[in-house]
């Protein structure tokens, strides 16, 4: 070993393009010794993160309290040299911890932060304890975190909001918007969904009534969701566009792609190609529906002392759906349709696929943004043409009581005068 103090570790670490970081440390030669220079605690780490939202977030949560005990250098410097210490020094980790949640406390005093924000922090740096063998009395630490509020003070934007959402100029706007409200989808699902997961569903007419969507697709976290006609039509619209220019659409099609240029080719060389797709992530979902909500004019500065928006940018697709189709169906089924655990309900709780969609089908039309003239009149139609077939029932069913009744009548009429005469033959006699 190297006789130099400051010792030059190559760590590799597993990440898409299998890049080799080179990381230092200062540690001296005889606290080097103490450790397994193979291990990684990043790769560690990283190897916990499995959902899309988690990936990005747990990584920058863990490096504000990075930040917080003042170390030094890149990420995974400062990942590397946190590691060491906190095996060293569980007592030091421990104290430090309880130092964190006191400043967090008071940025919460100082209307900087929310409490529920604070749990947060400390599940990133959990999940790095528990994945490096760090021994640390949680339990203890618990007592100091604040709980939080259980439901946000955010609202779900309203139908107005959404139909100016819908006509900003970007095709794929329409139907990402209208398969989240009439889904309530996270947007990392989008990271999942291609053009088989998700089927039309047709009445005795054939006329499609909805579709069905399955979320997540061999992941174990894997559920079915259903989307409105409405929904389903604006996507099969935005398919059809993508085969107009070339694209070959099959089972194997991202249902969100980028854009590329329809006009002006030849200057066209920083958008994409028509016939070779590639996946739009939902990182960039999420940035374009920001962008759309902004240039809309519905999406402005804060005010001062606010420190959120009234919704949030995607999430707010999700409360959509709970608050307007809990109006119509069962809560548990819409706990189902969003993936929710239902806690013991799981084992007891089977509806059937049917089941579900009948009761969804009873909240499709407040689900449904674009109400289309024809399908109001269509519907309209229908419910004139159901209440005439009513009427007629009502009054041929009226009629019949009352030839009923005649006859009844007849009967006993004809009956009182048959006994009138035999009165009348008994008195003569």
């Amino acid at each position: 070993m190297p006789s130099d103090p400051a010792h030059v570790i190559y760590v590799s670490l597993f990440r898409p393009k299998n890049i080799v970081l080179r990381m230092k440390t200062s540690l001296d030669l005889e606290n080097l010794a103490k450790y397994d220079v193979n291990i990684n605690p990043l790769v560690n780490f990283l190897f916990a993160l499995k959902a899309p939202e988690t990936k990005r977030q747990y990584p920058k949560r863990l490096e504000v309290f990075l930040d917080f005990l003042n170390l030094t250098g890149s990420f995974e410097e400062k990942v590397l040299a946190f590691y060491y210490k906190a095996i060293d020094n569980p007592i030091w980790l421990s104290q430090k911890l309880i130092e964190f949640i006191q400043y967090q406390k008071q940025r919460v005093f100082e209307n900087e932060i929310s409490e529920s924000t604070i749990p947060n922090y400390f599940k990133a740096i959990k999940l790095f304890c528990v994945m490096n063998d760090i021994s640390i009395n949680w339990q203890k630490l618990n007592k100091g975190l604040p709980t939080g509020r259980h439901a946000a003070e955010d609202r779900a934007p309203t139908i107005d909001e959404i139909k100016k959402l819908l006509e900003y100029p970007d095709r794929r706007i329409k139907p990402i918007v209208l398969i989240m409200i009439s889904s309530g989808i996270r947007v990392g699902a989008f990271d999942y969904l291609k053009w088989k997961h998700i089927s039309p569903i047709k009445d005795e007419k054939g006329k499609i009534i909805a579709a069905k969507m399955i979320v997540y697709p061999g992941d174990k976290e894997e559920y079915f969701a259903f989307i409105t006609s409405e929904a389903y039509g604006a996507l099969k619209e935005w398919m059809d566009f993508r085969v107009s220019f070339g694209e070959q659409i099959n089972g194997e099609s991202w249902v969100m792609r980028d854009i590329w240029q329809t006009t002006n080719v030849e200057y066209g060389a920083k958008w994409g190609l028509a016939t070779i797709p590639k996946k739009l992530q939902s990182s960039a979902i999420k940035r374009l529906i920001n962008r759309a909500l902004w240039e809309q004019g519905i999406r402005r500065p804060l005010e001062n002392g606010a420190r959120r928006h009234e919704f949030k940018t995607v999430h707010g697709f999700r409360k959509f759906f709970k608050t307007h189709s809990e109006q119509f169906m069962k809560s548990i089924n819409v706990e189902i349709l969003m993936g929710h655990t239902i806690g013991v309900s799981d084992s007891y709780y089977k509806p059937s696929e049917k089941e579900i969609l009948e009761d969804y089908l009873k909240a499709s039309d407040v689900l449904t943004i674009l109400k289309n003239n024809d399908l109001v009149i269509e519907k309209e139609f229908d419910k004139l043409i159901e209440k005439n077939e009513k009427n007629e029932q009502i009054i041929k069913s009226k009629l019949q009581e009352k030839d009923d009744a005649l006859i009844t009548l007849s009967d006993q009429v004809l009956k009182l005068m048959q006994e009138v005469q035999q009165l009348k033959i008994e008195k003569k006699q």
